[in-house]
C-alpha cells in the first residue's frame, strides 16, 4: 500500500523547524523555561509536532486558542508602533533592554496566525480541540497564578517573563485594579472560554473541513 501524499509542502515543514531551531534555545537562554508556558509558545510548540506529524488536533489545539489572541496582539503592536497604547501587551517589543534581534523573534506573533488557519484547512479542524485547549488554558492559568511571578514583580533579570498569560491584568508593569485578583482570574478564564474559544471553534467549524479518517491518528 503506497503511503499517502503529504498534505503540507516539505519547505514549510523545514523552514518552521529552522525557526524554532533558533528561538527554542534564544528564548530558554534569555528569558528561562517558564517562559513556554504563555498560549503562544506553546502553540508554537504544538504546531512544531503537528507540522510534521500532519496531526489535525495538534494545530487545532494551537488554532483555536490563540488565533483571536495573536489578532490582539498585532493590533496592539500598531498601536505601540504609531505612539499610542492599546493594552500595555506588547511594551516588551519596545524594550531597549532586549536586543533587536530578540525582539524580532517575536514578531511569529504576525505571520502564526496565518499558519495556523492554512494548516487547518489542508489538514481539518478537530472538533476535540475546544475542550482540550480549554483544559490546556485553565491548567496554565493556575500555574501562572500560583507559581509564577506576578505583574510588577522585581526581577533581578527585567527580560524574565511576569504575569504569565496576563492572569493579573494586560499589562506586565503592574497587576489590574479593577477586581480581587482571584475573582480577576475566574473573570479572565471564562472571558477566554467564552469570547475567544467558542467563537473560533464556531468559526473554523464553518470555515474548515472536518480531517479525514486518515489524519485522525
Amino acid at each position: 500500500m503506497n503511503p499517502s501524499p503529504s498534505r503540507i509542502p516539505l519547505w514549510l515543514k523545514i523552514a518552521y523547524t529552522a525557526f524554532m531551531a533558533v528561538l527554542i534555545p534564544v528564548y530558554w537562554h534569555q528569558y528561562g523555561p517558564t517562559n513556554f508556558l504563555y498560549f503562544c509558545d506553546v502553540a508554537l510548540l504544538l504546531t512544531l509536532v503537528g507540522i510534521w506529524k500532519e496531526n489535525p488536533l495538534l494545530v487545532s489545539l494551537a488554532a483555536v486558542g490563540i488565533l483571536i489572541p495573536q489578532a490582539l496582539w498585532c493590533l496592539d503592536f500598531l498601536f505601540e508602533l504609531g505612539g499610542g497604547r492599546l493594552t500595555g501587551m506588547t511594551s516588551y517589543m519596545f524594550d531597549q533592554n532586549r536586543s533587536l534581534f530578540l525582539r524580532g523573534l517575536s514578531l511569529f506573533h504576525g505571520w502564526l496566525p496565518f499558519l495556523l488557519f492554512y494548516l487547518v484547512k489542508r489538514l481539518g479542524y478537530d472538533r476535540r480541540a475546544l475542550a482540550g485547549w480549554t483544559a490546556t488554558c485553565i491548567v496554565l492559568c493556575l500555574i501562572a497564578f500560583f507559581l509564577l511571578p506576578p505583574a510588577g514583580a522585581e526581577l533581578a533579570d527585567p527580560k524574565l517573563p511576569r504575569n504569565i498569560n496576563y492572569v493579573f491584568g494586560m499589562d506586565d508593569a503592574k497587576p489590574q485594579e479593577w477586581l480581587p485578583a482571584g475573582a480577576y482570574l475566574i473573570v479572565w478564564i471564562s472571558a477566554l472560554i467564552g469570547l475567544v474559544f467558542l467563537p473560533t471553534h464556531f468559526a473554523l467549524r464553518r470555515l474548515c473541513p472536518m480531517p479525514s479518517n486518515k489524519t485522525l491518528s
